[in-house]
């Protein structure tokens, strides 16, 4: 394993204890760190989280985030021993919210194909209005 992930896999372990148990901002309650990817010089890390609540809690948590960055960075050097830590950038990791609109486009296109299947047959769908499983 190279030195970032090496050093990413550090910080990620870090930086989840650090978010979890040291910030008292509530703001920032159901939030979970997906991943880390520090720069090649190691001098910056984004770290990748997701959010749990409404569009507007997650940007509020967010920015509380954004705001601890330099306590988050102080924290995770004297932790990590880190020469330089590495600056602290917080990114919203959209992955799981691209795959559920992906699994809800994909049942719909289920729904609607199985809705097709049944009227082109002349049988009635067994569930009535439940699409059918993939």
């Amino acid at each position: 394993m190279r030195r970032p992930e090496k050093v990413a896999e550090a910080v990620r372990e870090e930086i989840i204890q650090i978010v979890g148990y040291e910030l008292d901002d509530p703001r920032v309650m159901g939030t979970t760190v997906t991943d880390v990817r520090m720069g090649a010089d190691l001098r910056d890390a984004s770290i990748y989280v997701t959010v749990e609540g409404t569009e507007e809690e997650i940007k509020d948590a967010l920015v509380a985030l954004r705001r601890a960055a330099p306590y988050v960075r102080r924290q995770l050097g004297a932790a990590l021993h880190l020469r330089h830590a590495p600056l602290i950038h917080f990114v919203r990791d959209t992955v799981e919210e691209r795959a559920a609109r992906v699994d809800r486009v994909l049942n719909e296109l289920g729904y609607e194909k199985g809705r097709e299947q049944n009227a082109g047959s002349g049988e009635a769908s067994e569930g009535g209005d439940v699409p059918p499983a993939l």
